[in-house]
């Protein structure tokens, strides 16, 4: 099996976080008492270790983290579902994205997440695993994960879902806590936005292991980029995700499937 690259680089979590901070190299360089020409080089994944974790307190990052990053020195271990979950991972440009789908294993009802480049993989699942498809649930409406949402209402005719506070013509809404059932398998909803003004996270129970699908809220070592409200973004990963089961295995919309243990331990901006 391929393995799928982390989203972002110690480069890309330091830009974030910069941006999150409203702060550029000389401000950031001025309080961590570094030249800014060394801030610049680590925004673009050329910082040293002295840099890293002279920058990393200012940023509000775990400086051990961040340099475990800059090092590739971790990387989420793998997580199986014996039933009941798949992830599907298709080209958009130069970025890979993620859809998934959970299902009950006995009723076959079944329910997918976002829909990347082409839902053609979904679909194919799907039909394989002879599932009855009943509703199609949104993180966000970025058009990386709702691209090929026309494909799956053409195949099976199913109500799509959104937050209320970030919809697009013909989905239902719904707030903070709503529970849907498939069978066995629950979903219910967070609100997790700040990526953008109305990012939803599903958390899953009734399979192998607890789940929650987060869209771009989260990445493994990672989290998105806060376009809407940085604060907002990092505050609800922190009250929200961060505050479930260690265990819980966490389905990006980029990058590798993680857990919340591992992100408390290895993610920059979570790290304990």
């Amino acid at each position: 099996m391929v393995q799928i690259p982390l989203e972002d680089n110690a480069g890309d979590v330091i830009a974030k976080a910069m941006r999150g901070a409203n702060i550029g190299d000389t401000a950031l360089g001025r309080l961590a008492g570094v030249d800014p020409e060394l801030v610049q080089a680590a925004r673009k994944s050329k910082g040293d270790e002295t840099t890293l974790r002279a920058i990393a307190p200012h940023l509000r990052l775990s400086a051990a983290a961040l340099v475990a990053l800059s090092r590739g020195a971790w990387y989420p271990r793998p997580v199986a579902f014996p039933d009941g979950f798949a992830m599907c991972t298709t080209d958009y440009g130069d970025m890979t994205i993620n859809a998934y789908i959970v299902w009950d294993p006995v009723s076959k009802r079944a329910a997918t997440f976002d829909t990347g480049s082409t839902a053609a993989p979904l679909l194919a699942e799907i039909d394989r695993r002879g599932l009855k498809l009943e509703a199609a649930f949104l993180t966000h409406t970025h058009q990386d994960h709702l691209a090929d949402l026309v494909s799956i209402l053409r195949a099976h005719r199913v109500p799509v879902w959104t937050s209320e506070r970030e919809t697009i013509a013909g989905a239902g809404t719904f707030a903070e806590g709503r529970v849907f059932e498939f069978g066995a398998v629950r979903v219910r909803t967070l609100s997790t936005w700040g990526h953008t003004c109305g990012g939803a996270s599903y958390v899953v129970d009734g399979l192998a292991h607890p789940l929650v699908v987060v869209g771009d809220a989260l990445f493994a070592s990672s989290m998105g980029g806060g376009m809407e409200s940085y604060e907002d973004a990092r505050d609800n990963n922190i009250a929200k995700l961060m505050s479930l089961p260690p265990a819980t295995v966490i389905a990006c919309g980029h990058g590798p499937l993680t857990t919340v243990g591992e992100e408390l331990e290895h993610n920059p901006f979570f790290a304990r």
